[in-house]
């Protein structure tokens, strides 16, 4: 057996070791990963590798703990669309009435064919909205447009005028506040392209407020992704509940406040998260500021519901050696999976199989694709138990920002994804052939 017990590096409740009988004659035990109730070398020989399986059971769970953290406080969660963006996931969602928060019109019209009564729990961010997504968007009746900068702000009012509509305005205000995370997804400094700098943002207020089509009720921030220290969530949230309380003095009814989403998940975890501690501490820090302010909340989590909900499964193709080091080639790629190549980010990978009576000993061993990069790796100097070519690996919490950065480098077809529930298996994405990537060249 490894020297750690696999059932402390799954994912429970939906990613977890079972001990079956091996073999013929069922001779000899096993832990085999499951996911929820389906054993996951039977999910890989029927709908084949690379292919992306999620729990639905854990994505539900994870929403609930996040709704019932904020239960004291009107709030709505508007779920990230650019962290996963399946239809499927996003029906499931809807129909436990969560909203979304959508950077794009492509996100948006994702939204409305889960369905089309989620509009009215949309809100859309981004900086650069085009006036025919801003004009798609009003059309659908969206519940709040974060607005980005002084130009974006009459583009919209341009737009309403003409669709005879009312946009519904807040301002995404920089907060100027740091959070530890990657650089590449830090937005709430006023380095960043993201909001207008919040000592800015009563002018700018006090102008849209004098546009007839524009109606302003609510300030928005969002201070950036993967933080797991809940501490700057608070030290935002106040600067913007002592801006909420200066533009009701203006004159100005502001309905919502949207704190945007952010809150890490731990990746390289062993021991199993506890996410109803994680968010009720993100919860508290988050609403403290709030006390007395009569406002609704609105929340943006992505990653936090559905990065652990989900795993990449792959194949070993080939074990290498070139001069003592050691390489297990898998069928995904980073355009499976472009995380560890882009950020340089850590996901814990697995046996799908282990064997309980095999010597407790571990190699040291890079986990590649056969892309034609260098950088098309999931992880470097990685202890394994030994792997033989054939054998699966799970790429754990892969649920966020994993297919909805795939691409079609090297002419790769993208993975198929898989829903699992129960025990019920099912394809909610079909596995691309090279055919479709060819079809809509001339």
């Amino acid at each position: 057996m490894t020297s750690r017990s696999p059932n402390l590096i799954a994912r429970a409740p939906g990613f977890v070791y079972h001990k079956t009988k091996r073999g013929i004659f069922r001779r000899g035990e096993q832990f085999v990963l499951h996911c929820e109730d389906v054993a996951l070398p039977k999910v890989a020989e029927r709908y084949g590798t690379p292919l992306y399986v999620y729990s639905a059971t854990m994505i539900r769970d994870r929403y609930d703990t996040f709704d019932a953290a904020f239960r004291d406080l009107p709030h709505t969660l508007c779920y990230s669309v650019k962290a996963n963006s399946n239809l499927a996931i996003l029906r499931m969602l809807a129909k436990k009435g969560c909203g979304f928060d959508v950077v794009s019109g492509g996100e948006l019209e994702r939204v409305l064919v889960a369905d089309r009564k989620a509009a009215r729990n949309v809100v859309f961010s981004g900086v650069g909205k085009t006036r025919e997504e801003l004009t798609a968007a009003l059309k659908a009746g969206i519940m709040l447009f974060n607005v980005e900068s002084e130009s974006e702000l009459w583009a919209l009012a341009e737009c309403a005028v003409r669709l005879r509509k009312i946009a519904p305005i807040a301002l995404r205000v920089n907060p100027d506040v740091a959070a530890e995370t990657h650089p590449y997804i830090s937005t709430g400094l006023r380095k960043h392209k993201f909001g207008v700098p919040i000592r800015e943002a009563r002018a700018l207020y006090a102008q849209a407020s004098g546009a007839r089509n524009l109606k302003v009720c609510g300030v928005s921030v969002h201070i950036g992704s993967q933080i797991t220290d809940v501490a700057p969530f608070g030290e935002a949230m106040a600067r913007v509940a002592d801006l909420v309380r200066e533009l009701r003095r203006d004159g100005h009814r502001i309905d919502y406040i949207d704190g945007g989403g952010g809150l890490g998940i731990d990746y390289d975890t062993q021991n199993g998260e506890n996410l109803s501690l994680d968010v009720t501490a993100y919860a508290k820090a988050v609403t403290a500021p709030l006390r007395g302010l009569n406002i609704r909340l609105l929340l943006e989590p992505g990653r936090a519901i559905i990065g652990p909900a989900g795993i990449l499964l792959t194949s070993v193709v080939y074990r290498k050696t070139n001069d003592g080091k050691r390489f297990l080639v898998v069928d995904a790629a980073m355009n499976d999976l472009i995380r560890p190549a882009l950020y340089g980010a850590f996901h814990e990978i697995i046996p799908v199989v282990q064997n309980p009576e095999s010597p407790a000993r571990l190699e040291v061993t890079d986990i590649v694709g056969p892309v034609c990069e260098t950088g098309d790796f999931f992880a470097r100097d990685r202890e394994l138990p030994p792997v033989e070519e054939g054998e699966l690996l799970a790429i754990l919490d892969a649920g966020a920002y994993g297919m909805v950065l795939a691409s079609n480098y090297n002419t790769r077809p993208r993975a198929a994804e898989v829903l699992v529930s129960g025990k019920s298996v099912k394809v909610i994405r079909r596995r691309e052939k090279v055919s479709d990537l060819l079809r809509n060249e001339l």
